[in-house]
């Protein structure tokens, strides 16, 4: 890379007179290494991944830029500032101080090297703003190695922009980078371009008519190429005037008006700035970029013809998805053997310190056997996070949401909404949050009604409970367990797009539209990143298991536990754990519940474990650790699912069978037990009219998909 000679002061790590805290805004489209650069500068721990929409709020960190202090703020991954989905909405406001975000300092406009027309697309908007832009050139390393030759001294007189290369993998650069970053500050002016998007004097009056009208509005200087740039991004983002647009009403109808008027005069605002940005890319990158003849994707393109294959790539999905599942069991069950000897001790040396009495079954029965029981499952979730991780990180993750968009069509769903969906199956919070990444309110609502129906962290302790409790490990050595937790994932995944058919055609109808998805090149994976996004996501984890896990546990202690019964009172042979569990509140509850979930094959005690997930699903294996932990079992050092195994009715019946254990697992997929979700969908919907329809409808599909496979599996001869 051809650097430009200028001579910069060496980088301090604090200074002696600080001036007042500046604002930085990290901008960048999906897939440029925008949130991994940031987290090398700021130290922060964010999800990184490899596919759009990962990025969907912005996050700050205060950081030493020179001499300067400053405010990093990471702003969601964005193809353009047209303003016309939520995660560019959120970015404009950001860059304009709308919405009740402070105005920028400056800029630093993450680029990605090897896919310089598109990250550059976006880095001539920043220009036009007046709003003082540095540009990183990141993955510099990658187009390096691949013989391109970047004139970034060249590309920096072209844009007006101070331009520098760097590698947020490597380091490469970075040094560079922060210097270059704290000289801008220190002068803001060393960042402001004179560059115009030249159009055709037709467009001059409207789009000067537009930035007057939006002056007032739009903070930031009167710097007349801003106006103008202003104006521009006025007719190209503001929409008519409705709940959803934040645009004074005034200014909404002035602009609809006059971009009627070009209507009118045949005059094509959209195409005429795309093409007179995208024709002085193609002519400046073409004098300012040399690549080796013949270069190109190359191995990408070859791997895709196999990847992205609509038979082939379809089936390697699936097979992925089996062999990952079987090894979270065959791989991950040495660990889990050991957490439960952990607890069983901890459990063990706490009963000893303690006397008998309730204390000592509030600790030992209460809080370590309930929050214990869903511990256990937490290497599972580690090393499913982990090879999920290791797909998105390689750019394979991209490839499956190509992959499914043909199905996606045919459901009626926007084929982005496949990138939330697979968010899903880690959790439906952030899922949520990323169907921002949409244009269209119709598509953000859909998927939101159907993102809880994928497969989340918090079914897996439920699924990997009953699976090793109920089914063997092999069967006629095909890998049994393994293929009834995929089954389960595919189910999810299927009910999810069969309910948005649904859902789309009535409660929510409109017209497809065209997916636009970008395959980034494969990368192999970065280890640091990874394991970020793994413990990141494992944190919740274990975070809901020290808060609203426990919680839960001991409210359903007390409700197990009491009122207490008298040792006397009791008829020969009876326990007292025995004669406590059956004549306390959640028996009383579980009885009640009983006559409705009894043609799902559940007794009482199911029952109170429901009740329980309702708060998070994961609380269902403490609940039942609880429950089983008072009642009178064979042995007092069996596991839980020894425990469940050995559950009998009056009649010497087991109550766990594997029809009742898959009746259970399909209640589970389809039930809304999950009280963040609820919250997450009332913040985005500002309506609590959603949220309730998502609880009837899902519960409501819950029990009939259930009640269909056990009474089914009954009237088939299974028991």
């Amino acid at each position: 890379m051809n650097e430009p000679l200028i001579a910069l002061p060496r980088r301090k790590r604090r200074a002696a007179a600080p001036t007042a805290r500046k604002r930085v805004v990290v901008l960048g489209n999906p897939n440029t290494g925008k949130t991994s650069l940031f987290n090398r500068i700021a130290g922060t721990n964010l999800r990184v991944g490899n596919y759009p929409g990962v990025t969907v709020e912005h996050t700050a960190a205060d950081v030493q830029l020179g001499t300067v202090d400053a405010e990093l703020v990471d702003l969601p991954g964005t193809y353009s500032l047209c303003g016309r989905s939520a995660e560019e909405r959120i970015a404009i406001d950001a860059l304009l101080g709308l919405g009740g975000h402070e105005a920028p300092d400056a800029i630093l406009l993450v680029a990605d090297a090897t896919q310089l027309q598109r990250s550059l697309y976006l880095a001539i908007q920043a220009a036009e703003l007046a709003v003082p832009t540095l540009v990183a050139l990141n993955m510099s390393d990658e187009a390096l190695a691949g013989g391109v030759d970047i004139d970034v001294a060249g590309l920096s007189t072209a844009l007006g922009l101070p331009v520098v290369s760097c590698s947020a993998r490597t380091g490469d650069g970075f040094e560079n980078l922060l210097t270059r970053l704290g000289w801008l500050l220190e002068d803001p002016t060393r960042g402001l371009s004179t560059f115009r998007t030249a159009l055709p004097p037709a467009f001059e009056p409207t789009i000067a008519a537009a930035g007057a009208l939006v002056a007032d509005w739009l903070p930031g200087t009167a710097d007349p190429g801003r106006t103008r740039a202003q104006g521009i991004w006025a007719l190209m983002s503001v929409e008519e005037a409705g709940d959803e647009e934040p645009t004074p009403a005034a200014i909404a109808e002035g602009i609809q008006a006059l971009r009627a008027d070009l209507a009118a005069a045949d005059l094509d605002l959209d195409e005429a700035v795309a093409s007179a940005r995208y024709a002085w890319l193609d002519s400046t990158l073409d004098r300012l970029v040399t690549r080796p003849p013949g270069s190109g994707r190359g191995v990408t393109d070859k791997i895709d013809a196999v990847l992205v294959h609509p038979i082939w790539g379809f089936g390697i999905f699936v097979l992925l998805m089996t062999l990952l599942f079987q090894g979270l069991f065959s791989w991950s069950d040495p660990a889990i053997g050991l957490v439960e000897a952990a607890f069983g001790l901890l459990g063990d040396g706490v009963a000893a310190v303690l006397p008998d009495g309730i204390v000592q079954d509030f600790f030992v029965k209460g809080v370590i056997a309930g929050v214990g029981a869903v511990i256990v499952f937490l290497p599972q979730i580690l090393l499913l996070f982990l090879l999920i991780g290791l797909m998105e990180d390689s750019g394979y993750m991209a490839r499956v949401a190509y992959l499914m968009d043909r199905v996606m069509k045919s459901v009626g769903l926007h084929g982005r909404a496949f990138v939330p969906l697979l968010s899903g199956f880690a959790c439906a919070v952030p899922a949520i949050l990323a169907t921002r990444t949409m244009e269209r309110r119709r598509d953000r609502f859909l998927t939101m009604m159907v993102v809880p129906l994928t497969t989340c962290s918090a079914r897996l302790p439920v699924y990997t409970l009953l699976i090793a409790a109920l089914f063997p490990a092999t069967i006629k050595g095909l890998p049994l367990q393994g293929l009834v937790l995929a089954f389960m994932y595919l189910l999810s995944l299927v009910t999810a797009l069969v309910a948005a058919a649904v859902l789309g055609r009535t409660v929510l109808k409109g017209t497809n539209q065209p997916l636009l998805l970008e395959l980034p090149p494969y990368r192999r994976p970065a280890a640091a990143t990874v394991l970020r996004m793994m413990w990141d996501r494992s944190k919740v984890f274990l975070t809901e298991a020290g808060t609203v896990i426990l919680v839960c546990t001991i409210v359903l202690w007390g409700l197990l536990s009491f009122p207490r019964v008298d040792p006397a009172s009791l008829a020969a042979g009876v326990s007292i754990d025995s004669a406590t569990l059956e004549g306390s509140y959640a028996a009383d509850l579980g009885h009640a519940l009983e006559p409705v979930i009894a043609p799902l094959g559940f007794d009482w005690k199911i029952g109170v474990g429901l009740v329980g997930s309702f708060a998070a699903r994961e609380v269902f294996v403490a609940t039942m650790g609880v429950v089983y932990g008072l009642g009178e079992v064979d042995s007092e050092s069996a596991t839980l699912r020894e425990r469940i195994r050995a559950e009998r009715w009056p009649d010497g019946r087991p109550v766990y069978t594997p029809l009742v254990g898959l009746s259970l697992m399909v209640f589970f997929a389809f039930a809304a037990q999950c009280m963040s979700t609820l919250a997450a969908v009332r913040r985005e919907t500002r309506s609590w009219r959603w949220p309730v329809f998502m609880v009837v409808y899902m519960t409501g599909l819950a029990w009939v998909a259930s009640f269909v496979v056990y009474q089914g599996g009954r009237a088939l001869g299974f028991g």
